[in-house]
């Protein structure tokens, strides 16, 4: 397939693409970063700006699909005013920018495999989450929703739209862990607030071959919950890391800490959502990594 994909040189962007290379996908990338080895099977490369509309269409006329990964990192900054139009710039307007030049194309793609956050549910406590819930109502329930309604915009195209609503990816070389796993290299490692948050999770080989799974099948559609099927509770999460990287956990991170680093951000690492994938287990994905202990192992060494 001849296959156009943003966010290229992200993290889920560098693990998935070498996977469409490899299975013969010819691939175009969009990228605000510096390409990488733009290797056999890279059609080219496109420097783009999200939210500013150009000539994109003739990229995407007559492409398959689109696997639209863009998006400025949630966590690497603290939420002020000019950080969070830039994360709705950065997803809502690219998105709306793609579905555009979708729309312009005269042969246009058959398929957009969309990014989304499992952020959309809000704080749920303990309630198991599918994706018939609703969304929830603070800053980043609204910027996936408003996310995920620009992206529905495509089936009017006659296109089949997935909405990936992914939790913590979990792999070697960056994201999330990366951050979690330096107090622990200090001796400094421990539960989040109460710890009884819970995390889902996802490692980066299973998120990458999900979105593999879900370009090949046709009945997949809609919101799907990119989450292993196991979450735990943070005090859980933070032992389990704690025993792979041989250090103690016992230096709990006290709320009101976060909150006065971290601002409203700090809601998020304080609160959590239980997901479970039940729509991907229902298009019969399996998992390689459904249980946290083998996840953090395979992530070594950090």
């Amino acid at each position: 397939m001849r296959l156009v994909v943003t966010g290229a040189s992200g993290f889920i962007g560098s693990a998935l693409c070498p996977r469409l290379l490899e299975q013969g996908h010819t691939l175009t990338l969009f990228t605000r970063g510096s390409p990488r080895d733009a290797s056999s099977g890279v059609k080219r490369w496109q420097h783009w700006t999200p939210g500013v509309l150009r000539q994109w269409d003739v990229e995407l006329d007559g492409a398959d699909g689109v696997i639209n990964l863009a998006g400025e990192p949630i966590a690497e900054k603290k939420w002020s005013h000019t950080q969070r139009q830039l994360l709705i710039k950065s997803r809502v307007a690219a998105t709306q920018s793609l579905v555009q030049a979708c729309a312009k194309a005269k042969h246009k793609p058959k398929f957009l495999i969309n990014a989304s956050a499992i952020g959309y549910y809000g704080a749920r406590d303990d309630e198991e989450i599918s994706e018939d819930e609703p969304p929830g109502d603070d800053f980043l329930s609204q910027l996936c929703r408003d996310w995920e309604e620009e992206a529905k915009k495509a089936e009017a195209l006659g296109m089949r739209v997935v909405r990936l609503r992914t939790g913590i990816v979990l792999g070697h070389g960056g994201g999330a862990l990366m951050k979690m796993v330096e107090p622990f290299k200090y001796f400094l490692g421990g539960p989040i607030g109460s710890g009884k948050q819970w995390m889902s999770w996802i490692h980066l080989e299973d998120q990458a071959r999900l979105i593999l799974h879900v370009m090949e099948n046709q009945q997949a559609s809609g919101p799907i919950n990119a989450t292993a099927p196991n979450p735990v509770r943070n005090k859980e999460f933070s032992q389990a890391l704690g025993r792979v990287l041989r250090r103690p956990c016992w230096v709990p991170v006290p709320g009101f800490a976060l909150r006065l680093g971290l601002g409203d951000m700090a809601e998020m690492l304080l609160t959590g959502q239980r997901v479970i994938p039940a729509t991907a287990q229902r298009l019969g994905f399996t998992f390689d990594f459904p249980n946290l202990p083998e996840a953090l192992q395979a992530c070594m060494p950090l």
